[in-house]
Formats: C-alpha cells, sequence, structure tokens
C-alpha cells in the first residue's frame, strides 16, 4: 500500500505521509515515493507543495531503524535519505512543511529540507542520531545550525535534547505555530499568498536563495559511511529495536 497520498488544491499540492503502523518512519518505499511524487509535481503547473502528515500526533518519528540497522557503507554512499531531501530542498517552487506531533531524527532534517515550517503546541523536535551510533547525515549537521544557530545546534545534536513548538519557534527552527485545529487552513493560507507572486519570480529567487547552503553534504556521508559499518551503531540500534517490543 502507498506510503505517500497526494491531493491537489488550487495553487497547491498537498503530500501526506500515512504510514500509521510505524508512526510515519522512512523506509526506502515511503523514500521512493516520495521521489515520485516530487518528478511528477515538478513537471506539472507551478504549485506550493505542502508536506504533512496523515497519522496522528506525528509528523515523522524519524528513519526506519529496522530497516537502518541493516544499512552498510555502501547504503550511506547512495545517501539514501540525504538524496531526497536534496531533491525536496532543490524542488522549483516554494516548500511548507505542516508538523503535528513528533519530527524526530529524519523527520527533522526533511522538515528543515522544505523552505518553510508550520507547527502545531503538539509538535516534538529533535535529533537522536547519536543515540543509534550514527550522525545527523541528511543535512541536520548544517542545516539545524544554519536555522538556530552553531550553539544551538550543537546543544541539540549532542544531547538529543527534544524540544517543543515555542522553543523551536524561538529559536528560529519553525516559522509559525499554529492551533492544531487551524493548522492546515493556515498552512493553506500561507501557500495562497506565495501563489500570488510571479511564479518565475519565485523560482529564481529560490535558486538564488540555494547558493547560501553549506556544502558540507559530501563529508556528512563519508562520515555516515564509516559509522554505518560500526559494531556500536548495531548494538545500540538493536537495543532501541528490543526498547520498542517491550514497550
Amino acid at each position: 500500500m502507498s506510503t505517500v497520498k497526494t491531493q491537489y488544491l488550487g495553487n497547491a499540492i498537498l503530500v501526506g505521509l500515512d504510514k500509521p503502523e510505524k508512526r510515519n518512519a522512512m523506509d526506502e518505499q515511503m523514500i521512493d515515493e516520495l521521489h515520485a511524487v516530487l518528478d511528477d509535481a515538478v513537471r506539472g503547473e507551478p504549485k506550493i507543495l505542502v508536506l504533512h502528515s496523515l497519522v496522528e500526533n506525528v509528523f515523522v518519528s524519524g528513519a526506519d531503524i529496522s530497516e537502518l540497522i541493516n544499512r552498510n557503507a555502501d547504503s550511506a554512499m547512495r545517501s539514501i535519505n540525504a538524496g531526497l531531501f536534496e531533491k525536496l530542498e532543490r524542488f522549483r517552487w516554494p516548500t511548507i512543511a505542516v508538523i503535528n506531533g513528533y519530527a524526530l531524527g529524519g523527520g527533522c532534517e526533511l522538515a528543515m529540507a522544505c523552505d518553510l515550517r508550520l507547527a502545531s503546541p503538539r509538535a516534538r523536535f529533535g535529533q537522536p542520531e547519536l543515540d543509534l551510533g550514527i550522525l545527523a547525515g541528511a543535512g541536520g549537521n548544517w542545516r539545524l545550525p544554519q536555522l538556530v544557530g552553531v550553539a544551538m545546534a550543537r546543544r541539540l545534536l549532542y544531547t538529543g535534547e527534544i524540544i517543543d513548538a515555542e522553543k523551536a519557534l524561538s529559536c528560529g527552527l519553525i516559522d509559525y505555530v499554529h492551533e492544531e485545529g487551524s493548522l492546515m487552513e493556515a498552512a493553506l493560507e500561507l501557500a495562497e499568498t506565495i501563489s500570488n507572486r510571479s511564479w518565475r519570480a519565485l523560482e529564481l529567487t529560490k535558486l538564488s536563495l540555494g547558493l547560501n547552503r553549506q556544502p558540507t553534504t559530501t563529508l556528512d556521508i563519508v562520515a555516515q559511511a564509516l559509522l554505518f559499518e560500526s559494531d556500536d551503531k548495531r548494538t545500540r540500534m538493536q537495543a532501541f529495536l528490543d526498547r520498542r517490543k517491550r514497550s
């Protein structure tokens, strides 16, 4: 069954993540489906892409650890997650992430790959990768400090602290907080406001802003390849899976 549902609504394309049995943990199926959605959307009429979750109280809980535990250096060099987030970042027109729940690890990195982020008070953000013996290699090591500053990024990456929506707003990780009942409406209003601008000027502005990005992705990929082969990574991920079975 598809884990990604799309809906065209005016000048927006709604991309809904729908994998309730794994709390939207990202596996290769979801990643492949998101690639396909982006490939189709970029060939169509200009649209604002609105990325959201169809699963209650979660945006994306992170990568699917049951799949990640078996990834090796070759998998890291394929940049499975990072490649998708790079494509999302390069999408021709503006993108909006709508977060109504947990956005952890790869989920936080996915949200950061979007141009704008709206969240409800239920949203939570964090980068727990170091607990699993890996690093935030899909953009967290450079998108996070770009948004919140190096000091706050160190704090979140080193400690694995999970912050709420108000803290995320105050440090610049997200752009707006709206109550849960009005969150999607606010996202669509924002999409409509943006879509009233010149599409070509939006596209060129996004290209120009992209020139400011940090070129650290290659280092992250190589570092992740080294960590993916470590016994520490496998031990920590197995412990995570065992805890989840008991809960």
